[in-house]
């Protein structure tokens, strides 16, 4: 037999949302609709739904540790997306694994807070999470929320968006995604800012819907996808953000739950990606 194709591999390491909106199971439903084979490393389980987190269990660092080796060391890893790290040693776990198996194509989407409102990080784990990860990861995918919780202060408005970008950028991290999506206004503006590369601003209609639980991880673990297909970090962007917009919109009209709903990830699935293996690898 001809074992000379693969998948393109991405691994998300984040919490578990029993309401299947966000965190792992919105990460694997986004991998499998954009080609993709996921993979998943869990940091943490919550009890959650669309009104709110009820509670949060977490994961010991050994076993997240042992997770990720299981997945890296027999299939491999073409792009990561990073979602809820709960604790300091979590996060420590995680820089382990970018350096020891040599790691690309890493997303970190800060995740902080919860659609609902609902603080989702120790305020001891923040620090450790610039200092090991920004410097560490392909890029950073804050909402203004989590930036602001970041920077110390508030982002007021879309004027304010390339200051806090470039503040962002000097804190250590390669690029940043800040997603403008809680301003105010008809139109939603995101900025890509490269610590070596153009800078790009994204705008589009707001589309009116209550169903946004888990369009942080969703548009991280797009952007993880494509850049496992091959694309740029721009061109990742770019595609994701278009995908997260059908999903938003073809999710709004639909009733889950009592609060906010999920997005609809299987609009328009496509197969699972057959990528040729190199010739040396092709046995492996």
């Amino acid at each position: 037999m001809n074992n000379s194709y693969r998948y393109a591999r991405v691994l998300t390491i984040a919490g578990s949302d029993s309401g299947g909106g966000a965190g792992i199971q919105a990460d694997l439903k986004t991998f499998a609709a954009l080609g993709c084979y996921g993979m998943s490393a869990i940091t943490a389980l919550t009890a959650q739904n669309t009104v709110g987190v009820q509670g949060i269990h977490a994961v010991p660092a050994e076993f997240l540790k042992a997770q990720i080796q299981s997945v890296v060391e027999d299939i491999g890893v073409d792009a990561v997306k990073i979602g809820m790290l709960h604790a300091p040693g979590i996060v420590e776990v995680v820089a382990w694994a970018i350096d020891h198996y040599k790691l690309t194509n890493v997303v970190l989407d800060p995740v902080m807070v919860a659609t609902s409102g609902d603080r989702l990080i120790a305020n001891d784990t923040v620090q450790v999470l610039v200092r090991e990860l920004f410097p560490r990861v392909s890029v950073i995918t804050p909402n203004l929320d989590e930036a602001a919780l970041l920077l110390g202060r508030d982002i007021p408005n879309a004027q304010a968006l390339d200051t806090a970008a470039q503040d962002l950028l000097a804190m250590g991290a390669n690029a940043v995604l800040l997603k403008g999506g809680h301003l105010a206004g008809d139109e939603v503006v995101d900025l890509l800012v490269q610590a070596h590369g153009p800078s790009q601003r994204l705008a589009s209609k707001r589309i009116a819907s209550r169903n946004v639980h888990g369009t942080g991880c969703t548009l991280s673990s797009a952007i993880a996808a494509n850049l496992a297909l091959g694309h740029s970090l721009s061109e990742a962007v770019t595609l994701a953000r278009t995908f997260i917009l059908g999903a938003i919109a073809q999710g709004a009209e639909v009733t889950t739950g009592h609060g906010h709903g999920p997005l609809n990830h299987g609009f328009a699935p496509v197969p699972l990606h057959r990528i040729t293996k190199p010739p040396s690898t092709v046995n492996t």
